[in-house]
């Protein structure tokens, strides 16, 4: 028997797109000669469609579009991920299902077992549990068909009460086929490997592994499809952060066998390659997907806007791409020419904006108010929010989507200015550590000078007031980053960290500052995931919470 594995980008409620694609795909498996294509987790509809779930229209929706995909599947069988409706009055009115489709009609349906209901995942809040399995025959070869999560319960500590396949197993099927919606982390795809080889070696199986690729707002998925033989050993791994069509030959003996060359990779890519590949792609998908091409942001000269800049020419072209300098009475002269060199070197658009005559009117406008009083950061935040004015009467008038530069190191502590720099309609490097903006500037300087040297080798300034530097406020970001990272992604408390041999007053602050950041955070925009949890949608924390404060 062979098998096509589709590792495709979908597009959220976009029923015509997504249904076009898998037909195409079918076609061209039939074409190459498969006996069965395989795509991914939800399909259909898209993943995760969220409360679009809860409209009857939507799911009627995917089952007439599995129908159409149905009509096509003649001389050759498909798998596909959709939302079917529970027909039982107990439990919820969903299930997430896959369609084993063959000589135009729906021969089989496998239902979701395990149901995440963590950090990103909200699936029980949808989906009822399967509680059945059975396998599904097919060209002579008996096949266990299950659905993402359901083979993740061979960790350590597992999650759920159950596995999936320990039933599945007492049919004797000879291959396992999962398809997933498995959202990338830098870290991820290791993890992914180890369990899922874990699953072909504890039941002695061969197992064909299918992923989405493409970004959904802040989620981005990488693909990187997965076939392992019996003993558990990768024996192929299909592309990243593309979409790929591969064929497996599966003999009589249950043993795999592919014709195009192995594409497993020599060596894993760094964390920071596959954080640049995955920023790109969530910003492609972002415009493209909302129907916009062209980016704007401000820029500084430091670090941060250069890179969110380079990343922006990358993944829309240059020539999509407005640059606005926006100096203000305390910018530096090495800061604006930092600025237009990088400009120079993308070839992207750019504006020069002066704020100064802004913020005078509106500190001369306050000055009853203010009656006196010293220069603080009421004058500092004047200027931030000047330029995001600016900024989005530029978006409004053109249609730019503005692009918010912000680090995970500063959304963290709240080192930004609510309504100013804190703004834009997707944040493209909101879970990258300032330590990694710089590790990503190198990258992108791997072939060429693009981002100034100055921009990455000059303290961090937010140059808001005379001769401010960040670290007058923060502490080193070798330090701040290491304590954020243990508190956010490791979940590890005061005390613990403190254990570890960091200072006591910086600890406490830190994850003071983390915690009073709250609010702003709440208000701003979607950050692109990169990082196993990042602010958002994956990290739930109360506005008022006193927990650590």
């Amino acid at each position: 028997m062979k098998i096509a594995l589709a590792q495709l980008n979908y597009h959220i409620g976009n029923f015509e797109s997504n249904t076009a694609k898998i037909i195409d795909h079918i076609k061209i498996a039939r074409k190459n000669g498969a006996d069965l294509v395989v795509f991914a987790e939800l399909c259909v509809c898209g993943y995760p469609s969220r409360d679009f779930l809860e409209f009857d229209e939507f799911i009627e929706l995917c089952e007439t579009s599995a129908q159409k995909i149905a009509a096509e599947c003649t001389d050759i069988a498909c798998i596909i991920g959709l939302p079917t409706p529970n027909d039982k009055n107990e439990g919820k009115e969903l299930f997430n299902s896959a369609y084993f489709i063959e000589n135009g009609k729906v021969k089989a349906i496998a239902h979701k077992a395990l149901l995440p209901n963590y950090d990103i995942f909200d699936e029980y809040r949808y989906f009822e549990p399967s509680t059945e399995f059975s396998c599904i025959d097919f060209k002579g070869h008996r096949i266990a068909l299950t659905i993402c999560e359901d083979l993740w319960n061979t960790i350590e500590n597992p999650l759920y009460v159950t596995r999936p396949m320990d039933i599945l197993i007492e049919e004797k099927p000879d291959v396992m086929i999962n398809i997933a919606a498995s959202p990338f982390a830098y870290n991820h795809d290791e993890e992914r490997i180890e369990i899922l080889s874990d699953n072909a070696k504890r039941y002695n199986l061969p197992l064909l592994y299918v992923n989405n690729i493409g970004a959904q707002t802040e989620l981005i998925f990488d693909g990187g499809s997965l076939v392992f033989d019996n003993t558990g050993k990768l024996i192929d791994e299909m592309p990243y952060f593309e979409e790929s069509i591969a064929y497996y030959n599966l003999n009589e003996k249950a043993t795999i066998t592919f014709e195009h060359p192995s594409t497993l990779r020599k060596e894993k890519q760094s964390d920071i390659e596959q954080i640049h590949r995955g920023i790109i792609l969530g910003i492609r998908d972002y415009f493209y997907k909302s129907g916009f091409k062209q980016a704007i942001l401000g820029l500084s000269g430091g670090i941060d806007s250069a890179v969110v800049c380079a990343l922006a020419a990358e993944a829309l072209g240059p020539e999509n791409v407005m640059a606005v300098l926006l100096p203000s009475r305390f910018s530096s002269d090495h800061s604006i020419k930092d600025a237009e060199d990088l400009v120079k070197n993308l070839g992207c658009m750019h504006e020069t904006i002066a704020i100064k005559d802004i913020t005078n009117a509106f500190e001369a406008t306050l000055s009853p108010q203010f009656k006196g009083l010293p220069f603080n950061i009421a004058e500092e935040n004047i200027q931030s929010r000047s330029r995001a004015v600016l900024l989005m009467a530029m978006c409004n008038k053109f249609g730019y989507i503005l692009l918010n530069t912000s680090n995970k190191s500063e959304a963290a502590v709240g080192y930004g200015t609510l309504y100013g720099d804190m703004c834009g309609g997707i944040s493209v490097i909101g879970d990258v550590y300032k330590t990694q903006v710089f590790e990503l500037a190198r990258h992108i300087n791997k072939d060429r000078e693009i981002i100034p040297e100055n921009s990455i080798i000059k303290p961090p300034s937010a140059e808001l007031r005379p001769n401010q530097k960040d670290t007058d406020s923060l502490p080193e970001y070798d330090v701040l980053d290491k304590i954020i990272a243990e508190y956010v992604e490791g979940r590890s408390s005061s005390a613990t960290i403190i254990k570890m041999g960091y200072d006591e007053k910086t600890v406490r602050r830190v994850i003071r500052l983390v915690n009073l950041a709250e609010h702003k955070r709440y208000q701003t925009p979607p950050i692109l995931r990169v990082s196993p949890k990042a602010f958002g949608m994956g990290r739930r924390m109360p506005i008022v919470g006193k927990y650590l404060s």
